[in-house]
């Protein structure tokens, strides 16, 4: 797990821990790249996250894992900052760009969006395998990703995108190759995040 300043690292490596993967917490670069997995957590501000990131070389450590078809899972703003730019406050910064796309406030009447919702997920999934498609996790966030930018046409194997609405449709969660990620929190959905966090694992042994 990458250690870049996020303040849920210890709830997610306890989750992580509970099934059954074997956690570093780290923000070495070198353990980071050899690390059969990478989990990028992320609460808080889109810039200050951005920031944290490009002190322990992050987007690079991100980049050169993706060229060579090694697992990252970001989570909640470490999803966020995968998108090209975050848009908080009229503040805008650039994130690490892995897919098009801008962060920016939910229009919904009531923000932030903080509890359990329901997702709508795409044939295929492998992070949501076996779950019943009523399965709630929880969100806890004011920003998200409300359009997919990315057209089929461009890539040869389209991510699958998993959808969530509260006030208007938002991406829930990406599943691209080698790298996933999900907008809600794992290590605060019980049994659902459980699952999705041991799916993931499943898939990175598989690779």
């Amino acid at each position: 797990m990458l250690d870049y300043g996020s303040g849920n690292l210890r709830s997610a490596e306890r989750a992580l821990r509970r099934v059954g993967a074997e956690v570093t917490v780290t923000a070495d670069a070198d353990l980071a790249m050899e690390a059969d997995g990478l989990v990028v957590p992320g609460v808080g501000a889109y810039a200050a996250c951005m920031a944290g990131l490009r002190e322990v070389g992050g987007p690079r450590i991100i980049e050169r894992r993706l060229a060579g078809g090694r697992p990252v899972l970001g989570i909640c703003v470490g999803m966020q900052v995968l998108f090209d730019r975050g848009v908080e406050w009229d503040e805008e910064t650039d994130g690490c760009a892995q897919w098009p796309g801008t962060v920016e406030r939910l229009k919904a009447d009531v923000l932030p969006h903080m509890g359990w919702n329901t997702v709508r997920v795409p044939e295929g999934s492998v992070l949501f395998a076996g779950m019943p498609a009523d399965t709630r996790f929880y969100f806890v966030h004011s920003f998200g990703v409300r359009r997919w930018e990315l057209e089929d046409s461009d890539v040869l194997a389209p991510p699958l995108i998993t959808w969530a609405n509260h006030g208007e449709d938002f991406v829930a969660a990406v599943e691209n190759g080698a790298l996933a990620a999900t907008q809600f929190h794992p290590e605060k959905s019980g049994d659902a995040g459980a699952t999705v966090l041991e799916n993931w694992l499943r898939d990175v042994v598989a690779r």
